[in-house]
């Protein structure tokens, strides 16, 4: 685990830091990389979180979110302590049981389903597993399969 301290940026709606030079290079060695996002834990006044550091517009970024923010009592501006170390820790978001009984049904799904990004892939799991009545996961898992058959819209999105 490393320790730095930064100024809180933003970029349009996102706030963020960049880590020194130093830390990037120890989260490089520890994820064995240098490209793609890096899971990271975070700690900020004894507080855990989970997050991803990105590569964007040249730069590496760890955006802070609002929890984070509210537990360090920093905003834009003002400067964070931040412990950070590389996640290993698998976050793959698990499958609903139903929309995973129901890919397995439709081939086609499950070949769109398996091409979109990780990212996309989690946000449709997220959706479908944060529902709470068997109408509502019913009615959504029709639509899922649905969107990535490219016959419908689903959380927001238009094509797959």
């Amino acid at each position: 685990m490393k320790s730095f301290s930064a100024k809180i940026f933003k970029i349009g709606i996102n706030p963020y830091v960049l880590l020194p030079k130093d830390i990037l290079k120890y989260l490089f060695t520890e994820a064995g990389k240098e490209k793609g996002h890096i899971p990271v834990c975070i700690t900020i006044n004894k507080q855990r979180f989970e997050q991803t550091l990105v590569k964007y517009s040249g730069k590496w970024r760890l955006y802070l979110n609002t929890p984070m923010r509210k537990v360090a009592q920093k905003d834009t501006g003002d400067v964070i302590n931040i412990e950070i170390e590389y996640d290993p820790n698998d976050r793959k978001v698990p499958l609903h049981p139903q929309f995973e009984t129901a890919l397995k049904k439709n081939k086609k799904a499950t070949e769109v389903f398996e091409k979109l990004s990780s990212s996309r892939q989690k946000e449709i799991s997220r959706y479908l597993n944060h529902l709470k009545t068997k109408e509502s996961i019913t009615k959504n898992i029709n639509r899922a399969i649905s969107f990535l058959q490219g016959k419908e819209s689903f959380v927001g999105r238009k094509n797959p």
